[in-house]
């Protein structure tokens, strides 16, 4: 069955994997040129897809914290992810004003590996496993097919809404919930479901 959680893990190994291929190529110039390029965009686009698909539907259904059986509340888990996901596009856009190979270039790819490697972390210890706990099954796979509508339609990079503040963006999402994508599936023919 699908499940949006796993579309979010495969593309967690695909950006670990292509760090790693950082390392590998080191001193060619051209290589780390071409690797970052691809691995830019995937980070650009794994964080705007999860604010479009991911994390509204984790602020409706995820724990709400009003018991203690987790660390955090889906306000927390969301407030840390949208300033991670600016975080990690600073440090990617820091990396694209510099010349592969270069230290000023490594200093900032450094940072994106750092920020992003935390978030990863702390989205794999709360914010998956609470929404697996929360979410039905239906739910979930509703959610892969729209993760895979937007990133059909978005994939580019083209049109995607970069550094939000995480308090509106909650604000937002708290006054305005989704409505049930179980109840609205996106259409068989969707390249973007609105």
């Amino acid at each position: 069955m699908l499940d949006v959680t796993d579309f979010i893990l495969e593309d967690h190994h695909t950006m670990r994997r292509q760090f790693a291929l950082l390392d590998d190529v080191w001193d060619d110039p051209r290589a780390l040129g071409l690797v970052w390029k691809g691995l830019a965009r995937l980070l650009d686009v794994h964080a705007a897809c999860e604010e479009e698909v991911f994390y509204p539907y984790l602020l409706k259904y995820g724990d709400s914290g009003d018991d203690d059986s987790t660390e955090g509340d889906v306000v927390d888990e969301t407030d840390d992810a949208i300033g991670d996901h600016d975080e990690i596009r600073d440090a990617v856009a820091a990396a694209g004003k510099e010349e592969p190979g270069t230290e000023a270039w490594w200093t900032a790819v450094r940072k994106a590996r750092e920020e992003n490697d935390d978030h990863l972390a702390e989205e794999e210890h709360d914010a998956l496993p609470d929404f697996r706990r929360n979410a039905s099954v239906e739910l979930r796979a509703e959610l892969a097919l729209r993760w895979l509508d937007w990133r059909y339609a978005h994939d580019s990079g083209e049109g995607i809404t970069y550094d939000k503040d995480p308090e509106a963006y909650i604000a937002e999402y708290r006054a305005h919930p989704v409505a049930d994508p179980v109840d609205h599936p996106v259409a068989a023919t969707s390249v973007t479901h609105g």
